[in-house]
């Protein structure tokens, strides 16, 4: 094959020879960053996920998707350094770096060339574990999507030593798991999560407008999921979730499964389906009762919905439920489209 063909064989240089042989430059479109969304299942008895060890050790290869969790990220970088990019922003992390990734805000991680850096992750949803330990009126338990700067994101040992000193005595208590491990746990993530907010607040006074913009246009469904996460439970309707990201129905049923790879609908209904997983592990409510509480109106439904995501009924499901080796088994579940 001849070098001529070869060039020809690419898509774009063959789009850019033969519009400039036409006469016409068209540059090729630009590729739209793919997220994916990865979905993470908190233990129920103490709703904290620790993920650590020589499996979490970053590639230094650049991923070629953004992703996204439903639930507040703390990291820990141990060794070497690398490049997490949030929001259009590269920002360069080195070991000792914590990074604070409220839900919903796309990154990703990858490291210096020929290194892979161990991390230690915490997920948790300050909205469930700290809901009765803040006794004024304080609904924004996470911060604003739309003001968080990147580089606010990733905080260094040496400007933070007491973020430090938490965030790696948190994983030490979740991974000994001496007596009282959850209580000491729990008292260190208040902390942590207090301190936080802190210096996202002073920080957030500094936030401008072109921040604001830049995020909606990328991440215009973020008040959606925000939405269902509180809401899962209401009747929801998509026109009023086309609403509240100002798109038409149309436009935002495609968007939304441009992003998240899966429809509207799909995911109101995993979100009802993960807590009635809680419920039926939980509690001795009827499945009807489960069922109502989490927002759907016919048990058939329900029924129908849970088998196809959980792989059984929901009776059957319950009756595995106990066992630790199921609740290890459904830990993690990374939507990389539909599940």
């Amino acid at each position: 094959m001849s070098h001529w063909n070869r060039i020809l064989q690419n898509p774009d240089v063959y789009l850019l020879v033969k519009t400039k042989v036409m006469g016409v430059l068209i540059m090729p479109r630009k590729k739209k960053p793919v997220i994916e969304y990865r979905h993470y299942s908190l233990p129920i008895n103490f709703p904290v996920l620790l993920l650590s060890g020589e499996r979490w050790k970053i590639s230094d290869i650049k991923s070629e998707h953004l992703h996204f969790h439903n639930h507040l990220e703390i990291g820990i970088c141990y060794s070497d350094s690398g490049i997490m990019e949030i929001k259009g922003e590269s920002i360069p992390f080195k070991a000792g770096d914590v990074t604070f990734i409220p839900r919903y805000l796309p990154h990703t991680t990858y490291s210096s060339p020929n290194t892979a850096s161990l991390w230690s992750y915490i997920f948790f949803s300050p909205e469930d574990l700290f809901q009765h330990s803040f006794k004024s009126a304080y609904s924004n338990f996470e911060p604003n999507l739309w003001v968080v700067k990147g580089v606010n994101c990733i905080l260094n040992k040496e400007q933070h030593p007491k973020v430090y000193t938490l965030a790696t005595s948190i994983v030490e208590e979740l991974k000994q798991q001496n007596p009282y491990y959850q209580e000491s746990a729990y008292g260190l993530l208040l902390s942590l999560y207090i301190e936080l907010l802190r210096i996202h607040s002073r920080n957030e006074l500094l936030a401008d407008q072109e921040t604001e913009h830049s995020l909606k246009s990328d991440f215009v469904i973020s008040p959606v999921l925000e939405y269902i996460t509180k809401n899962y439970m209401n009747p929801i309707t998509m026109d009023f979730l086309a609403d509240l990201c100002h798109l038409s129905t149309t436009h935002f049923r495609r968007k939304f499964h441009e992003i998240m790879g899966t429809s509207p609908l799909d995911f109101l209904n995993s979100t009802r389906i993960e807590e009635a997983c809680k419920q039926l592990k939980s509690t001795e409510d009827s499945i009807l009762s489960i069922s109502e509480q989490v927002g759907f109106h016919s048990i058939s439904s329900f029924n129908r919905c849970f088998s196809r995501l959980m792989g059984k009924p929901p009776k059957e499901w319950r009756k595995g439920a106990q066992s630790e080796a199921q609740s290890a088994k459904a830990s993690i579940l990374e939507f990389t489209g539909w599940v």
